[in-house]
Protein backbone atom coordinates (compact mmCIF):
# COMPACT_ATOMS: atom_id res chain seq x y z
CA UNK A 1 0.00 0.00 0.00
CA UNK A 2 1.25 2.88 -1.00
CA UNK A 3 1.50 6.45 0.96
CA UNK A 4 0.84 9.95 -0.29
CA UNK A 5 3.05 12.71 0.57
CA UNK A 6 2.28 14.87 3.26
CA UNK A 7 2.91 18.53 2.00
CA UNK A 8 2.97 19.61 5.73
CA UNK A 9 6.08 17.38 6.45
CA UNK A 10 9.01 19.49 6.30
CA UNK A 11 12.21 18.12 3.76
CA UNK A 12 15.22 19.60 5.65
CA UNK A 13 18.68 18.65 3.08
CA UNK A 14 21.27 16.51 5.49
CA UNK A 15 24.01 19.47 5.69
CA UNK A 16 21.38 21.95 7.16
CA UNK A 17 20.67 18.83 9.85
CA UNK A 18 23.97 18.34 10.83
CA UNK A 19 24.69 22.09 10.27
CA UNK A 20 21.87 22.75 12.99
CA UNK A 21 23.18 19.99 15.43
CA UNK A 22 26.44 21.96 15.22
CA UNK A 23 25.22 24.95 16.45
CA UNK A 24 22.54 23.60 18.74
CA UNK A 25 25.11 21.34 20.67
CA UNK A 26 23.61 18.12 19.94
CA UNK A 27 27.06 16.52 18.81
CA UNK A 28 26.29 13.40 20.44
CA UNK A 29 23.22 12.76 18.12
CA UNK A 30 25.60 13.24 14.50
CA UNK A 31 28.71 11.09 16.44
CA UNK A 32 25.65 7.89 17.10
CA UNK A 33 24.57 8.45 13.75
CA UNK A 34 27.64 8.16 11.83
CA UNK A 35 28.69 5.37 14.18
CA UNK A 36 25.13 3.51 13.27
CA UNK A 37 25.88 4.39 9.45
CA UNK A 38 29.26 2.36 9.20
CA UNK A 39 28.04 -0.51 11.33
CA UNK A 40 25.24 -0.69 8.88
CA UNK A 41 27.50 -1.03 6.02
CA UNK A 42 29.93 -3.65 8.06
CA UNK A 43 26.94 -5.96 8.73
CA UNK A 44 25.95 -5.50 4.63
CA UNK A 45 29.43 -6.13 3.73
CA UNK A 46 29.77 -9.54 6.46
CA UNK A 47 26.33 -10.70 4.41
CA UNK A 48 28.61 -11.50 1.27
CA UNK A 49 30.30 -14.34 0.20
CA UNK A 50 33.32 -15.33 1.82
CA UNK A 51 36.07 -13.96 -0.55
CA UNK A 52 34.07 -11.02 0.44
CA UNK A 53 33.78 -10.76 3.65
CA UNK A 54 37.63 -11.72 3.46
CA UNK A 55 38.41 -8.67 0.74
CA UNK A 56 36.39 -6.43 3.69
CA UNK A 57 38.17 -7.64 6.04
CA UNK A 58 41.30 -5.93 4.55
CA UNK A 59 39.51 -3.08 3.35
CA UNK A 60 38.27 -2.33 7.13
CA UNK A 61 41.69 -2.86 8.05
CA UNK A 62 43.22 -0.06 5.71
CA UNK A 63 39.93 2.35 7.22
CA UNK A 64 41.05 2.12 10.19
CA UNK A 65 45.23 2.57 10.06
CA UNK A 66 43.91 5.60 7.68
CA UNK A 67 41.30 7.12 10.68
CA UNK A 68 44.12 6.26 12.85
CA UNK A 69 47.03 8.68 10.88
CA UNK A 70 44.72 11.14 10.16
CA UNK A 71 44.42 12.05 13.65
CA UNK A 72 47.82 13.40 13.55
CA UNK A 73 47.43 15.45 10.11
CA UNK A 74 45.25 18.22 11.48
CA UNK A 75 45.31 20.94 14.45
CA UNK A 76 43.62 19.58 17.47
CA UNK A 77 43.99 22.61 19.18
CA UNK A 78 42.02 25.10 16.25
CA UNK A 79 38.77 25.65 18.37
CA UNK A 80 40.22 25.99 21.51
CA UNK A 81 39.72 28.96 23.08
CA UNK A 82 40.74 30.72 26.85
CA UNK A 83 37.30 30.73 27.81
CA UNK A 84 37.14 26.85 27.59
CA UNK A 85 40.12 27.19 30.80
CA UNK A 86 37.97 29.42 32.88
CA UNK A 87 35.06 27.04 33.26
CA UNK A 88 34.36 24.17 36.08
CA UNK A 89 36.63 21.58 35.60
CA UNK A 90 34.51 18.52 33.95
CA UNK A 91 34.60 15.20 36.72
CA UNK A 92 37.40 13.05 35.95
CA UNK A 93 35.34 9.52 37.17
CA UNK A 94 32.14 10.62 34.81
CA UNK A 95 32.84 12.48 32.35
CA UNK A 96 36.45 12.56 31.42
CA UNK A 97 37.53 8.94 32.24
CA UNK A 98 33.57 7.32 31.96
CA UNK A 99 32.66 3.35 31.64
CA UNK A 100 33.59 1.39 28.77
CA UNK A 101 30.76 2.05 26.64
CA UNK A 102 31.71 5.51 26.15
CA UNK A 103 35.12 4.94 23.94
CA UNK A 104 34.59 3.22 20.29
CA UNK A 105 37.22 3.49 17.27
CA UNK A 106 36.02 6.48 15.05
CA UNK A 107 34.06 4.90 12.28
CA UNK A 108 36.09 7.72 9.88
CA UNK A 109 38.08 10.71 9.57
CA UNK A 110 35.78 13.46 9.37
CA UNK A 111 34.36 11.51 13.06
CA UNK A 112 37.93 11.38 14.64
CA UNK A 113 38.29 15.15 13.90
CA UNK A 114 34.98 15.87 15.29
CA UNK A 115 35.39 13.88 18.27
CA UNK A 116 38.72 15.48 18.65
CA UNK A 117 37.88 19.35 18.36
CA UNK A 118 34.81 19.10 20.51
CA UNK A 119 36.56 16.64 23.23
CA UNK A 120 39.89 19.11 23.21
CA UNK A 121 37.34 22.38 24.29
CA UNK A 122 35.16 20.16 27.04
CA UNK A 123 38.30 18.65 28.84
CA UNK A 124 40.84 21.26 28.12
CA UNK A 125 41.56 21.93 31.70
CA UNK A 126 41.77 17.92 32.62
CA UNK A 127 44.13 17.75 29.60
CA UNK A 128 46.14 20.98 31.47
CA UNK A 129 46.02 18.95 34.60
CA UNK A 130 47.73 15.96 33.17
CA UNK A 131 50.39 17.71 31.28
CA UNK A 132 51.45 19.38 34.25
CA UNK A 133 51.60 15.99 35.99
CA UNK A 134 53.29 14.45 32.88
CA UNK A 135 56.11 17.45 33.49
CA UNK A 136 56.39 17.22 37.10
CA UNK A 137 56.72 13.18 36.52
CA UNK A 138 59.48 14.30 33.83
CA UNK A 139 61.18 16.71 36.05
CA UNK A 140 61.19 13.68 38.96
CA UNK A 141 63.65 11.37 36.51
CA UNK A 142 65.48 14.30 35.24
CA UNK A 143 66.86 15.81 38.51
CA UNK A 144 69.72 18.19 36.35
CA UNK A 145 66.17 19.73 34.48
CA UNK A 146 64.67 20.19 37.86
CA UNK A 147 67.69 21.92 39.77
CA UNK A 148 67.71 24.25 36.10
CA UNK A 149 63.96 25.08 36.28
CA UNK A 150 63.66 26.19 40.15
CA UNK A 151 66.97 28.05 39.25
CA UNK A 152 65.27 30.04 36.86
CA UNK A 153 61.82 30.48 39.07
CA UNK A 154 65.01 31.55 41.56
CA UNK A 155 65.89 34.56 39.25
CA UNK A 156 62.44 35.52 38.16
CA UNK A 157 61.64 36.14 41.93
CA UNK A 158 65.10 37.48 42.45
CA UNK A 159 64.79 40.29 39.87
CA UNK A 160 60.97 41.01 40.92
CA UNK A 161 62.41 41.33 44.45
CA UNK A 162 64.90 44.01 43.30
CA UNK A 163 62.37 45.31 40.90
CA UNK A 164 60.25 46.34 44.14
CA UNK A 165 62.92 47.19 46.47
CA UNK A 166 64.97 49.62 43.80
CA UNK A 167 61.50 51.59 42.68
CA UNK A 168 62.47 50.33 38.93
CA UNK A 169 58.63 51.21 37.74
CA UNK A 170 60.21 54.75 37.95
CA UNK A 171 62.52 54.04 35.09
CA UNK A 172 60.56 52.18 33.04
CA UNK A 173 63.98 52.13 29.98
CA UNK A 174 66.11 50.46 32.85
CA UNK A 175 63.16 47.59 33.81
CA UNK A 176 63.00 46.45 30.38
CA UNK A 177 67.29 46.17 30.08
CA UNK A 178 67.07 44.54 32.73
CA UNK A 179 63.88 42.45 31.80
CA UNK A 180 65.54 41.46 28.25
CA UNK A 181 69.13 40.45 30.61
CA UNK A 182 66.94 38.31 32.91
CA UNK A 183 65.10 36.88 29.56
CA UNK A 184 68.46 36.04 28.33
CA UNK A 185 70.44 34.28 31.25
CA UNK A 186 66.67 32.32 31.66
CA UNK A 187 67.47 31.20 28.18
CA UNK A 188 70.83 30.04 28.60
CA UNK A 189 69.94 28.17 32.12
CA UNK A 190 67.33 26.53 30.28
CA UNK A 191 69.47 25.22 27.33
CA UNK A 192 72.92 24.35 29.59
CA UNK A 193 70.65 22.40 31.84
CA UNK A 194 68.31 20.86 29.04
CA UNK A 195 65.15 21.51 30.10
CA UNK A 196 63.56 21.93 26.52
CA UNK A 197 64.37 17.87 26.95
CA UNK A 198 62.15 17.84 29.59
CA UNK A 199 59.48 19.86 28.06
CA UNK A 200 59.61 18.14 25.01
CA UNK A 201 59.14 14.14 26.08
CA UNK A 202 56.17 16.18 28.39
CA UNK A 203 54.97 17.26 25.55
CA UNK A 204 55.23 14.67 23.52
CA UNK A 205 53.45 12.21 26.14
CA UNK A 206 50.54 14.71 26.76
CA UNK A 207 50.05 14.98 22.82
CA UNK A 208 49.74 11.31 22.20
CA UNK A 209 47.90 10.99 25.19
CA UNK A 210 44.94 13.89 24.50
CA UNK A 211 44.99 12.70 20.63
CA UNK A 212 44.09 9.38 21.61
CA UNK A 213 41.57 9.68 24.57
CA UNK A 214 39.76 12.49 22.50
CA UNK A 215 39.13 10.47 19.21
CA UNK A 216 37.97 7.31 21.25
CA UNK A 217 35.71 8.98 23.81
CA UNK A 218 32.36 9.31 22.45
CA UNK A 219 30.50 12.82 22.56
CA UNK A 220 28.09 13.19 25.11
CA UNK A 221 25.46 15.97 25.78
CA UNK A 222 27.13 19.31 25.85
CA UNK A 223 26.33 20.42 29.30
CA UNK A 224 24.91 24.58 30.16
CA UNK A 225 26.59 26.38 32.60
CA UNK A 226 23.98 27.86 35.29
CA UNK A 227 22.87 31.16 34.52
CA UNK A 228 23.91 33.63 36.94
CA UNK A 229 21.40 36.25 37.87
CA UNK A 230 21.52 39.48 38.65
CA UNK A 231 19.61 40.57 42.18
CA UNK A 232 18.93 44.28 42.55
CA UNK A 233 18.72 45.61 46.00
Amino acid sequence: MAFAANPLALSVPEPAFESWLRDSGYLEILDQRTTAAAAASSCAANSKAVPAVTAGFFVSLFSRIFTFLSLFTFNPFAKLTAEDFAGVTPSWSHSFIGCCDSYSFPSSPSQARLRVQENVKRYARNYAYLFILFFACTLYKMPVPLFGLISCLALWEFFKFCSDRWGLAKYPVTRLCLIRVVQCATAIVLIFFNVQLALFCALSVSYAGIILHAAFRKLTPATKQPSRRRVWW
